[in-house]
C-alpha cells in the first residue's frame, strides 16, 4: 500500500474554485482502479492550505492515475490556483 499526501497552498481568493474542482472529481478519483480512498484536509491554522490524503494499492496504481486523462483534467486547473509549488509525500505503513 502507498499513502500519498499532497500539500497545496492556494491564493486565498482561489480556494472556492479549488473546492469546486475537488467536489466534482473526488468520487471519480476514489473509483479509479487501485485507489482505496481519498480525502481532503484543511490546515488548522492556514485556511488557504489543503492536503489530499489518499491510499493506493501500489505505486503502479498511483502512477496509472497520474498518467490518466482524469488526472490531467484535475491537476492542471488545480495547479493554476496555487500560490506556491505543491509538496508531495509518499508513505508506507511502518513495520514495528
Amino acid at each position: 500500500m502507498l499513502i500519498r499526501v499532497v500539500r497545496m497552498t492556494f491564493h486565498p481568493e482561489n480556494v472556492p474554485a479549488f473546492l469546486e474542482i475537488f467536489r466534482a472529481s473526488k468520487d471519480q478519483i476514489a473509483a479509479f482502479p487501485g485507489c482505496r480512498s481519498v480525502e481532503l484536509l484543511q490546515d488548522y491554522h492556514h485556511s488557504h492550505v489543503y492536503s489530499t490524503y489518499s491510499h493506493w494499492d501500489s505505486e503502479e496504481a498511483l502512477n496509472n492515475y497520474r498518467q490518466s486523462v482524469l488526472f490531467g483534467s484535475v491537476w492542471k486547473p488545480t495547479k493554476a490556483l496555487f500560490s506556491a509549488p505543491a509538496e508531495v509525500f509518499s508513505f508506507k505503513p511502518a513495520q514495528v
